[in-house]
């Protein structure tokens, strides 16, 4: 996840600062622009085996990437040819966004917008939703803004969800022993779905990750991924 300045390359949605927006603006402004940057290797996965290209569903070719950070996955599903809104609530993330995507020659496809997600949401339908580790010291309704992303899938599109399922030694989590996980099913519960989604992954595969100073841990991730009906 992640103050709206007029050369950010952002649009800002929301107004006023929150605790969410000073502990991501303050996150962002220590972390080198170079981290994140590449798309997590977790949602590359999903997407290539079950939404390789855009297309498909009343969504089209939109997608919506919620707490995007540096852009690394918002910038990988616009190469594929996806029409990206990449959200955060930090506009020194949204701006580094907007940069790599003028850099990559992807500005058009690549569309930076700030909320704070526990008050504002991006309007309309979207034949893909992600949220790769959407996770935040600060108090939010979390199960509520990931269900609002359910609700923005359109018929025929996929919401894939890549949570953190355990601690890495670089997580501003680390050292807090009272840390808990819900499993993944727990996480595909909390979603409330009717019978019209099918789900796609719901499991906790382990990797090797690295962290932004390069150095290597095993980790755990929750994998969701649900396909909404072609028809509500």
């Amino acid at each position: 996840m992640s103050s709206d300045t007029a050369d950010s390359g952002a649009t800002t949605e929301a107004a006023g600062a929150t605790e969410s927006a000073a502990f991501w603006e303050n996150h962002y402004a220590g972390v080198d622009p170079r981290w994140g940057t590449r798309p997590n290797a977790v949602l590359v996965e999903v997407v290539t085996a079950l939404a390789p290209g855009p297309g498909g569903g009343d969504g089209g070719a939109r997608a919506l990437d919620l707490g995007c950070g540096h852009g690394g996955d918002a910038l990988w599903l616009a190469s594929l040819g996806w029409d990206v809104t990449a959200v955060d609530v930090s506009s020194t993330a949204l701006g580094r966004v907007a940069a790599g995507a003028a850099e990559a020659g992807l500005a058009d496809r690549v569309h930076p917008v700030r909320h704070d997600l526990a008050r504002t949401f991006p309007e309309g339908t979207f034949g893909l939703v992600t949220a790769g580790y959407f996770h935040t010291p600060v108090e939010i309704p979390r199960e509520q803004v990931l269900r609002r992303a359910a609700e923005a899938v359109a018929p025929g599109g996929l919401l894939v969800l890549v949570e953190h399922a355990s601690l890495a030694p670089w997580s501003w989590r680390d050292g807090h022993e009272d840390v808990r996980f819900p499993a993944p099913d727990d996480v595909l519960a909390s979603l409330r779905l009717d019978d019209g989604w099918r789900t796609e992954r719901c499991h906790a595969p382990r990797r090797t990750a690295t962290g932004p100073g390069g150095e290597t841990a095993t980790v755990t991730d929750n994998v969701i991924a649900v396909r909404r009906g072609d028809r509500p």
